[in-house]
């Protein structure tokens, strides 16, 4: 038998959870009963909340990343314009920091288990660092927040990449459970849970396979803007000289979903800005790192409370710095420092 999983947490998405939920129901029926769907929790069986007018479902049991067949995480629902607790990367960021991170990070270590994901549940996975380097999927309100984890975005309603299936936007649940059923039990089947819900699955689902795309050579136009040299990660215009921000400096970050202290490290020698962050017990050097204009630019990979490619821009006054760090569709977030 095939076990469904849909793995809910307080402020989850009822249409990314029921929409895949009935689709597999529907499945077992046409199927004889091949397969069982319940919804479960990494605490345990428990009332949970929706993040949408505080719908409650009923999980019947505890997430188990052993139990051979499919995991499902939906994505949240909350404010997309804010950034206090009930906006969404906040209460994407709290799903994050639950059991549920450490026990798909076991599931997805197993051979015979998927994980899928609706809409915002790849960037569960994906903050809590479990899909670096894998081709994934999200709501495209948050596909510059998927890269900045280091996942590669793939611009697609569905992508496979084997025991790892992540869909789109919310109603893209239906595609990801229909192109589930159809490689687990079969086309027949598929086909008609799709007649009875009278939908048709959209778009063609990306897998790494096949021949691969010509990609347009260096120079050689595309129609589009013409390429742009990447900056190197320490060379600098003219006006990079001995700068104002050179020194050892003391930073907190306030985020949606907590706190960053970061201690960060600065020199300029030959016209050449360096620099370095220490955060979460680990040390990490500048990318691309500009001074212009009296603001200094850069990116740098964290690792708490979540995994991010953040974009720094700060300014001094003395020994006082000021500035955001911002990654993807996560609003902008206040940096303050002080000289040590």
């Amino acid at each position: 038998m095939l076990n469904v999983q849909v793995a809910l947490f307080d402020g989850f998405d009822l249409l990314d959870a029921i929409a895949p939920y009935e689709v597999f129901c529907a499945a077992a029926y046409y199927a004889d009963d091949a397969l069982s769907v319940r919804f479960v929790t990494a605490e345990g069986s428990r009332s949970v909340v929706s993040g949408v007018n505080g719908v409650p479902i009923e999980a019947i049991g505890t997430l188990n990343p052993e139990l051979p067949g499919i995991i499902l995480v939906p994505g949240a629902a909350g404010d997309v314009d804010d950034d206090g607790p009930d906006s969404i990367p906040a209460i994407l960021g709290r799903a994050m920091n639950t059991a549920l991170t450490e026990r798909i990070g076991q599931a997805l270590a197993r051979r015979d288990v998927t994980v899928a994901t609706v809409c915002g549940g790849s960037l569960v996975l994906a903050m809590g660092g479990l899909l670096e380097g894998r081709p994934a999927v999200t709501n495209r309100l948050g596909m510059d927040l998927l890269g900045a984890t280091g996942a590669v975005p793939v611009q697609a309603r569905v992508v496979d990449d084997g025991n790892l299936v992540t869909g789109g936007g919310v109603t893209s649940g239906l595609d990801v459970a229909l192109h589930l059923v159809e490689r687990e039990l079969g086309p027949r089947i598929a086909h008609e849970v799709e007649q009875l819900f009278e939908f048709e699955r959209r778009g063609t689902v990306w897998k790494a396979a096949g021949i691969a795309p010509r990609r347009p050579r260096n120079g050689e136009s595309t129609g589009g803007e013409p390429p742009v040299a990447p900056i190197s990660d320490s060379i600098q215009p003219a006006a990079a000289q001995a700068s104002a921000f050179d020194g050892d400096w003391d930073t907190a970050i306030v985020t949606p979903i907590g706190k960053l202290d970061v201690k960060l490290s600065i020199e300029t020698s030959d016209g050449r800005i360096r620099g370095f962050a220490t955060q979460g017990g680990e040390t990490v050097d500048f990318a691309n790192p500009v001074l212009e204009s009296g603001k200094l630019s850069w990116t740098l990979r964290i690792v708490k409370p979540m995994r991010l490619n953040l974009k720094f821009e700060v300014t001094v006054d003395g020994d006082r710095m000021t500035g955001t760090a911002k990654a993807g569709i996560l609003p902008a977030s206040k940096l303050t420092g002080e000289r040590v």
